[in-house]
């Protein structure tokens, strides 16, 4: 075979070096894809001043937008949906507030202002606005520690309402700086563990209304709970217990024939409402206020009182209203952004995350200034809501106004509702957020993220909410810096009778190409993660080059790295990469790069590696990278053996 047979690669693509941009150019750039990656000013271009200034008003007022579309048809839909979900808010509302301790009244104000507001900032046709139970227990276990509810009940409602004000200046900066991204911190798994450990808590806590029990233990671990439980065992009311399973029985009945049969979806959204009214009448006709039966009792009759002056500012618990307000806040906004997300996708529009976290701030500010606790889009309400057909926000509006009526008329209504029939509809509520299935469905894609899961809920019940909370971020962040400072790097192997080149891990039919070892990075490559690299493809070519050496006679002489995944390189990552080069000319190997990126040519070529590299051996695709190689192999291989045979013939 002569050297005829070995036809040099065709003319391959030259990697281009990007055009230089200005610093501060790349940096705007770099800026507004990480604030502004929906490009809200879009719309603004090319356009008069007075149109810029109505689409300014619109974009922050929504309702702006697509109230003059609004049609009768869409008010029908409104309000039917806007009575059925105030028919779960009135008795909700209550419920909550007695979980955030907090008079009951002030769960029915919260019902009233925040949709309100909502309506007119929120970009979601579908979220119902109210209290939500995870943020209430929160509340009740962080302040309670410090100020006694029962014990000073006054300061305890100022300093709820300074932690809502909080909240509300926390979300709204939140969505004005465009820091959403915060949230997303929060993994799904991380909200599933914790959210899950939570509502194993509240229905834990709620026995305390079921048994009739006076004295409670203010701490939300399992342990302390149940302690409290059974140390008062003589305390125990039967009374109170057969109507707290009755009316479990009966909500969990309606739950069922809801689910198993959708188009009497309305059965389900009723019955918290109609528990309340049956266990009122109950009570009045029974007289079991006077046999153990909790109730209640008066609610003053009115719509909310204004409370800015109530705000704790100069108290001495202000930086415990600040804490509580920042980690509540940071709940209700991943429930209610959650929440608004998963239901605009069963519609196929999309809501701005950036204006939710206005809205939710704006709404939860305003509360705080009408005696409301914080409020966001709980998942049960807006299920309902999105089920009795809602086409806007307006329901919002619907369901205030009925709340609004109930407070001026109605309230007195409420005195004979016994407190068991509020823990059975918290109960209820609860089960539904341990998504067992969600776990199995983790454990059975994930286990690190099963871990995550189970940490949280452990972390909860076990411990306390905030402890909980913490345990699932600390590992979820712990993953993230995993997988930046030690990331992949994957042996490449030709697939048989392609030109692809795949993991050997996944194509298990991929083979080795002699002489070369093709390596692809699968992460940008950092400061934290240069190092490791370094090591990791010296580890690569030393193992390459001893089974090189014990299964063949063929010698290592190039290495080719699949830059194609990473995306941005910073000095260090150029550093290691030169480093890598150097040891290589060691060795006497060739480093080739295959598809790299703008920002990596970029600083390659500021830093003068190129010229070291050569530039004919950086290649547009791993599979003309191999063939280049494959055939430098060869060619050296052939020139090997005619230099062999010209000595032969000398030596005859």
């Amino acid at each position: 075979m002569g050297n005829a047979d070995f036809q040099p690669p065709q003319q391959y693509g030259r990697v281009e070096v990007p055009p230089p941009k200005p610093f501060f150019k790349s940096l705007a750039v770099s800026v507004k894809e990480t604030l502004f990656p929906d490009d809200p000013f879009r719309q603004f271009k090319d356009q008069p001043f007075s149109k810029k200034c109505v689409l300014g008003l619109q974009y922050f007022v929504p309702i702006l937008e697509w109230a003059p579309r609004y049609t009768f048809e869409f008010f029908k839909a409104d309000l039917v949906a806007g009575i059925t979900i105030a028919s779960l808010a009135v008795p909700q509302g209550i419920s909550y507030a007695r979980l955030a301790s907090l008079p009951p009244i002030i769960g029915l104000y919260s019902s009233f202002v925040p949709p309100l507001i909502y309506a007119l900032l929120g970009s979601s046709k579908d979220l119902a606005v109210g209290t939500i139970a995870v943020p209430s227990l929160l509340i009740s276990a962080m302040m309670g520690k410090e100020v006694h509810p029962a014990e000073n009940p006054k300061l305890y409602v100022q300093l709820v309402l300074t932690a809502t004000f909080f909240a509300g200046v926390f979300q709204a900066s939140l969505g004005l700086l465009r820091l959403g991204f915060i949230v997303d911190f929060l993994s799904h798994a991380t909200i599933v563990g914790f959210m899950g450990g939570a509502a194993t808590v509240v229905c834990l806590q709620q026995l305390k209304g079921i048994l009739g029990l006076v004295h409670f233990t203010h701490e939300t671990d399992v342990i302390s709970v149940m302690r409290s439980i059974f140390t008062q065992v003589h305390q125990w009311r039967w009374e109170s217990g057969v109507l707290g399973c009755c009316f479990l029985l009966y909500l969990f009945t309606t739950k069922y024939f809801s689910k198993k049969k959708p188009v009497f979806f309305w059965i389900n959204a009723m019955a918290p409402l109609t528990s309340v009214i049956l266990g009122s009448v109950l009570v009045y006709v029974t007289h079991a206020e006077n046999h153990g039966v909790e109730v209640i009792g008066h609610l003053k009759k009115g719509l909310n009182p204004p409370s800015l002056s109530e705000l704790a500012f100069g108290s001495p618990y202000l930086m415990l209203a600040l804490k509580t307000g920042v980690i509540t806040g940071v709940i209700a906004l991943a429930e209610g952004v959650a929440v608004g997300r998963s239901f605009a996708s069963f519609k196929n529009y999309q809501i701005d995350g950036n204006k939710e976290m206005i809205a939710f701030g704006m709404m939860n500010i305003a509360g705080s200034c009408t005696s409301c606790y914080l409020t966001s889009g709980p998942f049960s309400r807006s299920a309902v809501n999105f089920n009795a057909g809602c086409k806007t926000a307006v329901s919002n509006i619907v369901m205030a106004a009925a709340v609004m009526i109930t407070l001026l008329f109605l309230t007195p209504l409420f005195h004979y509702t016994p407190l068991v029939v509020l823990s059975a509809i918290i109960i209820a509520a609860m089960i539904g957020l341990i998504d067992y299935e969600a776990a199995i469905h983790l454990s059975k894609i994930d286990k690190f993220d099963f871990a995550v899961c189970i940490s949280a809920y452990i972390g909860v019940v076990f411990g306390s909410v905030e402890i909980g909370l913490v345990i699932a971020v600390a590992i979820s962040l712990l993953r993230v810096i995993l997988f930046i400072a030690r990331p992949r790097t994957t042996l490449l192997g030709n697939i048989p009778n392609s030109m692809a080149y795949r993991s050997i891990d996944q194509y298990p039919a991929a083979i080795n190409v002699p002489g070369i070892l093709i390596l692809r990075i699968e992460a940008p490559v950092y400061f934290a993660n240069a190092s490791y690299l370094r090591e990791r493809i010296t580890r690569w070519i030393d193992e390459e080059e001893d089974k090189l050496k014990s299964s063949t006679d063929v010698e290592l002489q190039y290495v080719i790295l699949d830059l194609s995944a990473v995306g941005t390189i910073d000095t260090s990552g150029v550093s290691m990469i030169e480093e890598v080069k150097k040891n290589m000319d060691r060795r006497c190997l060739q480093l080739v790069l295959a598809n790299p990126g703008s920002e990596v040519m970029k600083k390659l070529d500021k830093s003068d590696l190129i010229e070291k590299i050569g530039k004919e051996w950086i290649f547009l695709t791993v599979a003309e990278a191999a063939c280049a190689c494959n055939y430098m192999l060869h060619s050296y291989k052939q020139k090997g053996k005619i230099t062999e045979n010209n000595s032969s013939d000398q030596m005859v």
